[in-house]
């Protein structure tokens, strides 16, 4: 007789929050749950199962834990508390009076505190989780978890990991719940301990700022983005587990930049203790995140790893991930669902009460990030470094490139490569006399090609002869806030274009612009579809430039084959 599949009964409380209701959404399709979705409004509890089309079974609840808990706990029998409430900053004398309950209760409990004291403190219960049989894992949620697996991810060949930096930029467009401003607002400026040339000193959340460019290799990358440092588990977890690292910085990228900048200056102010706390700001957070949005919607998240091998060698790794529209909020809580849907399958963590640190590897978020807008990959800074630029550049995509535009891109030296072309040009005066003016060739029809390239340092020099009208450009990697573009000089005007690869093409686009060095507009930016193909295992191109204002400037065509050499 075949048993009954496993069931499973989930107590989120906060569960129609931000990030309790993305959990239950997340959770829904699977029929083996039972979802309770808590909290202290019961009204707001029962709109939220109504609203939904579910596999699972939605039970709304009122839960407050500011009441009794263990009765709660009885009348509702969960198998798992989640924790989706917070803020974790300000629980109080007794912050975990639900954890506590819930062992006492015999239920396993997660939940997803962004509170370093918070989640490096829940070890206190670990006797008590182990004797009753429960597990207890706090921060599960994309600080410290994902961190984590994917600085184990890109640890391989480290013989001493010297730091560790990671990065969350979420879309402009993401709602962010109200207890996460609250939290921010709380530690912002203050001073909290975080791992910094070998031991734990003070530092002060928002007022540390770097920029970092998210790309994964062969995607379009998302803007350089400005960072702060948050107070999130990761600052002394990841120490924990990896003994030899000095310096742990962890930091969030909210966009816009310019409110994003307000809010460094006001952390600074508290800092300088001009201001106690902008906890009395939190309300203005919210209506800022709210109604002040604009920019892409997309986001992203970046780790970084620097160290040595074992000869003593300097490497450098990163991985990069960014995230579609509205898939990229529900990434936080992806790690509960994950741990939930492995209970299913019969994998329950081992009793106790620790930090979520160790509970997923990358593998795990696969699973959960399969039919969603994800791309993430691996940047091997150390080893890319001495690479042609665009196999430098695209990384491990390289290798998903037709082998004719590989052939094209991976010489080291000088070469040349000569075929034949159609050419293209604008009508109006503008584009004409711009077109002149760069020294694009002359509209034609099956006209001889040849592109000679000129390497040295990483440098290429592009000189393009169509029928004896030649023009040229300059290729270098970009640097800064053009970090894994390429930056293509055509005279004083510079472009920043992201090389992505899609269904064997590898298309160029133009992320900015710039004269003699200045940023211009991104919205007057030329535009088109260029990219490179192959064909009959030829080298193929097609390069359309034009402007918003002008219109076509001009559009070439062709094929190219290597020229034999001497």
């Amino acid at each position: 007789m075949t048993a009954p599949p496993p069931s499973l009964r989930i107590l989120i409380v906060g569960g129609y929050g931000i990030f309790g209701g993305r959990l239950a959404e997340l959770l829904a399709d699977e029929p083996r749950l039972t979802l309770i979705i808590g909290g202290r409004s019961l009204t707001k509890a029962e709109f939220f199962c109504a609203s939904r089309p579910v596999q699972a079974r939605l039970f709304p609840a009122r839960f407050d834990r500011d009441q009794p808990l263990a009765p709660q706990l009885q009348a509702l029998q969960p198998d798992i508390v989640v924790d989706a409430s917070g803020p974790f900053q300000g629980y109080g004398k007794a912050p975990y009076r639900l954890v506590e309950a819930a062992i006492a209760h015999g239920a396993d409990y997660l939940d997803f505190s962004d509170g370093a004291a918070f989640v490096r403190g829940v070890s206190r219960l670990d006797a008590a989780a182990r004797e009753r049989g429960v597990s207890v894992l706090s921060g599960v949620s994309s600080f410290p978890v994902l961190t984590a697996a994917a600085v184990r991810h890109l640890a391989g060949g480290f013989a001493h990991i010297d730091s560790i930096s990671a990065g969350i930029a979420p879309s402009p467009h993401a709602v962010v719940g109200e207890n996460v401003l609250k939290a921010i607002a709380s530690y912002a400026g203050q001073a909290v301990p975080a791992r910094r040339r070998g031991q734990t000193l003070l530092v002060h959340p928002l007022t540390e700022t770097r920029r970092f460019t998210i790309a994964p290799p062969s995607v379009l990358p998302l803007p350089s983005t400005l960072f702060s440092l948050v107070d999130v588990p990761d600052l002394q977890l990841l120490a924990d587990a990896w003994p030899s690292v000095r310096s742990i910085w962890v930091g969030t990228g909210p966009r816009p930049e310019i409110l994003h900048r307000c809010l460094i200056v006001l952390s600074l102010l508290v800092r300088w203790k001009m201001v106690r706390s902008l906890t009395p700001l939190a309300g203005l957070f919210l209506w800022a995140n709210r109604f002040l949005r604009w920019g892409a919607h997309r986001g992203g998240m970046v780790v970084e790893v620097e160290g040595a091998d074992h000869r003593g060698q300097k490497l450098r790794r990163s991985w990069h991930l960014t995230a579609e529209g509205d898939d990229g909020p529900y990434i936080p809580a992806m790690a509960i669902e994950a741990l939930i849907r492995r209970r299913l399958d019969g994998h329950r963590p081992e009793p106790g009460a620790r930090s979520a640190t160790g509970a997923l590897g990358l593998a795990d978020y696969d699973k959960v990030f399969a039919g969603r807008l994800f791309a993430h990959g691996t940047r091997e800074t150390s080893a890319e470094a001495g690479q042609p630029l665009y196999p430098a550049l695209l990384g491990a995509a390289y290798q998903d490139l037709p082998p004719a535009i590989q052939a094209l891109h991976r010489h080291e030296g000088n070469h040349t490569a000569s075929g034949r072309a159609s050419v293209e040009r604008g009508r109006g005066l503008l584009s004409r006399l711009v077109g002149a003016a760069v020294g694009f060739p002359k509209a034609g029809a099956d006209m001889p090609v040849s592109v000679t390239f000129e390497i040295t340092r990483g440098r290429e020099v592009w000189i393009r002869d169509f029928g004896g009208r030649r023009f040229r450009s300059v290729q270098t990697a970009g640097r800064g806030r053009n970090a894994y573009l390429v930056d293509e000089r055509f005279g004083p005007l510079s472009f920043g274009l992201a090389l992505v690869v899609e269904e064997g093409r590898l298309k160029l686009v133009v992320r900015n612009w710039r004269c003699l060095g200045l940023p211009l507009p991104r919205f007057l930016a030329p535009f088109g579809n260029s990219f490179e193909s192959a064909e009959d295992g030829r080298f193929n191109f097609s390069v359309e430039i034009a402007h918003p204002l002008l219109g076509l400037i001009v559009r070439y065509k062709g094929w190219l084959v290597e020229n034999l050499q001497p």
